[in-house]
Order: structure tokens, then sequence, then C-alpha cells
């Protein structure tokens, strides 16, 4: 196979950490091991330098309201264009509708190279939630169903993911393409749980449940408080972590006060070190997850992995591969329900680890298939493509935008590098006259010596 030159787009990154960041930096780090060179474009955060193995490219970036939890990217800048001009790139691909789908159709313009979009997430509730005019939202909806449209191949992350984008109002054909994870099968050393016991002050004897994501209410979370105020009832000895930051972070602790369960409650903040989240997953009992916003449910996987099993609402996107009381335990989406299965087996910690090992058996799925799996894909779509100019790519400002980004900036770099050369120019010269000086002073000195 010949060598792969990929460009991955993502309006979320490191250091912003969430489930697609942590796909784009996956995806860039096993294509450039295993199959080419990757090239990642994203906003720039202040202060960030980048030791990465791959080239990342940052473009201008601005403060975000707290809401949408990230800076804002603004790759309108001709010089920053320009740069795709420069390096080869066979494909394209963009894992955000947002600023990543459109930077992604202003490269394809100029480099006329496939594009594929990757559909990770309910945008439409974020949008709804971060945008309160509708009007507005409305718009951003719509520029947001266009950039998808536009892509020359469509991911979903799972079947529940397409269907909600059919909803949405896209008609076009999508394939699914799961993601994987990057723990190996097994689970954390018993010195590193140990330590993140300590650390967390997280007991031995109690059932632990365990929740890691945005803490958002839209995640499930009220469910889980609501279900574990009754399980407290029942005097089952439980501890419930929850692993993440969120704009919903303070109410959900102001929550958890009005249900007397805060000395039963440990918060961390979101858990970047990867070995420590491995042991996180491998302490707990049960990992609790009703969330039916989520598309794909990484953090699932991430559990099976450790032979964690999960609670996952029954036709949730999360809960697809799954089968109830096998390598999962199915609820419907309310806190009676959970209530239901965590006091009938909230004091059985074999059956909860039975669950476990059967999801780690049947649920996991490493990054490294996964990304091979696109990498066969990318392929195909290479080989069959033909560049048709969109009839929507006039926002671009006409076709030869890109191409005129790269003259400009070969121009301003080529002024650049007058100036610096004319500054070596004056130096040199500086250089030479003060070498003059010196040799008339020099021998100025040795006609009075002789005079002497």
């Amino acid at each position: 196979m010949e060598k792969l030159n990929v460009c991955l787009l993502n309006d979320s990154f490191p250091p912003a950490i969430d489930g697609v960041a942590n796909t784009t930096f996956n995806y860039a780090s096993i294509i450039q091991q295993n199959y080419g060179n990757v090239t990642v474009a994203t906003p720039r955060y202040p202060g960030i330098v980048d030791h990465y193995p791959f080239e990342v490219l940052r473009y201008s970036s601005i403060s975000l309201p707290k809401s949408f939890g990230y800076r804002g990217g603004l790759p309108f800048d001709p010089l920053f264009l320009s740069k795709f001009n420069e390096r080869p790139i066979d494909i394209i691909h963009t894992h955000c509708p947002a600023v990543s789908s459109w930077l992604a159709r202003m490269i394809r313009t100029g480099i006329h190279k496939p594009v594929v979009f990757t559909y990770h997430t309910k945008f439409d509730i974020d949008v709804r939630k971060s945008i309160a005019n509708k009007t507005l939202a409305k718009a951003a909806l719509k520029g947001i169903m266009d950039n998808i449209n536009a892509a020359d191949e469509v991911w979903t992350v799972s079947k529940g993911a397409g269907e909600n984008l059919r909803s949405l109002g896209f008609q076009g054909e999508y394939r699914i393409m799961s993601n994987g994870v990057d723990f190996e099968r097994g689970r954390a050393c018993e010195a590193e749980i140990e330590k993140i016991r300590r650390k967390y002050g997280i007991r031995k004897g109690p059932i632990t449940f365990l929740f890691v994501g945005r803490l958002m209410w839209y995640k499930g979370l009220k469910i889980i408080v609501d279900a574990l105020k009754e399980l407290q009832k029942t005097g089952v000895d439980f501890q419930m972590l929850f692993v993440g930051n969120g704009t919903d972070r303070e109410d959900l602790q102001q929550y958890i006060r009005q249900c007397n369960l805060t000395d039963r409650c440990i918060f961390t903040a979101a858990v970047y070190d990867r070995a420590v989240l491995k042991a996180i997953f491998s302490l707990s009992d049960l990992f609790l997850f009703p969330s039916t916003y989520d598309t794909n449910g990484i953090v699932v996987r991430e559990a099976a992995a450790t032979g964690l099993g999960s609670v996952l609402v029954e036709g949730s996107c999360a809960a697809e591969d799954a089968t109830g009381e096998v390598n999962c335990l199915l609820m419907k989406e309310n806190a009676d329900d959970l209530t239901r299965i965590l006091i009938q087996n909230g004091n059985n910690r074999d059956y909860f680890h039975r669950i476990g090992a059967n999801a780690q058996r049947d649920l996991y799925m490493s990054w490294r298939q996964a990304v091979d799996n696109a990498v066969g894909r990318y392929q195909e779509i290479i080989e069959s493509y033909r560049y048709v100019p969109q009839r929507d790519d006039r926002f671009n400002l006409g076709h030869g935008y890109l191409n005129t980004c790269a003259r400009l900036g070969r121009f301003v770099s080529n002024v650049r590098h007058g100036v610096s050369s004319a500054r070596e120019l004056i130096r040199g010269l500086g250089d030479e006259y003060a070498d003059a000086r010196r040799e008339v002073k020099r021998r100025h000195e040795e006609k009075e010596k002789r005079k002497r």
C-alpha cells in the first residue's frame, strides 16, 4: 500500500478533551505510525505547544460563552489556508459539522480531493441549548446541514446516529464506521488502582458505581441521582463516582445535596491521563450510562475493555451492539426502572462482574481495528473519486480562492524572505565596514610605532 496523506479536521483537539477529540487524536496517531502522513487542523489555544509525531496546524480562535465549552475557530487567514496547497493531501476527513467542515470544503475547492464527514454527536441538541434565539439556532442548524450534505461521503458511528441525521433532513447515504478505544483488554494493575483509591478517597468495601463524561443533565444524570436516592433507603452500601466537567456540574452537586447523597458521591475533574482513567474503570463495579444523547458511547467500550459492565437505555445508540442480561443491563429511560435494577442487584457484585466479563468479550473494539477499517475505505474513496464543483461551493468566493491564498502566501513569504535577505546584506555590509575600520586603525597604530 502506498503511503496515505490524510488531513484530519476537528473543532476540538487537546487541550480540549471530549470523545471526538479523542477520536481525532487516535486516527492521527495510528495513521501516522502505520499508513502515512497526517496533518491535523484545529483551533489554537493560548500557550499550547504541540509535540506530536504528526503535524498540527493551528488557526486563530476566540473564546466562546461557557455553555459551548470550546474555543471558536476562525480559519479565514489566507496565509493559513495557503498551507494546504503546500503539502500532499489524498483525502480530507472532518469530524465536526461546523467550522471544520467549512474548512474541509474550502480545502477541497483548492486541491480537488474527497471530503469524508463523520457524524459523532447530536449537534442539534447542543445548538438549541447554546443558542437561545430560535432564528439564530435555525440558521446555525441549516449551515451545519449544508456542510454535511456537501461531504463526498458521510459516516456515522451507529445506526441510531444515522437515523438522527435523517430526522434533521439528511437524505443521502451513510456508512456506519464504529469508533474504538485506546485501552488494551484487561484491568489496570492493582498498585495503580490502590493509588487512585487513596487519591480520591474511594473506599474498598461498598459497591462502586461510575459515570464518565460531560456533566450535562441531558446525559441522564438526574435519572442516576434519583435512583441512588431510592437505593439509599434500602440500606445497600454504595458509592458513586462522577468523572468529568460540564456546565451542569454545580447544579448536579446542589441536587445531590438536596437528596442527602453528598457523603456517597465523589467528584473528580475530567481525567486526561489514560492510565488513571483505566484504573478508575477497573476499580468500579457497574457503569451507569442512562444517556440517549450519545451516538456511540466510547466510554461504554472503554468500560468493557476493563471488564466493567454498563446499564444502558434500551434502544439507545450506546446499546445497539449489546444484549441485555448478557453483556449489559438494559433499562427504560426513567429513574424508576434504574432503581428497580439497582435494588434487585445492588449487593450482587459477582453478577455485575459476570456482565462485565461478557462485555469485554463482546463489545470491545481497539482503535487500531477501527482505524484499519477507515483506511480501507479511504483507499476505495480515493480510487473512485472524481471532483465535481459543488453548487454551494460558491460561498468559497470562487474555485480559485485557495490558489489565490496560496499565491498571496508565497508573495508574503517572498517579501519576508526579501526583507530577511536585505537585513542579512545590511548586517554583512556593517560587518565589512567594521573590519575595514579595524584594519585602518591597526595600520595607523603600526605607522605611529615606526615613527617612535
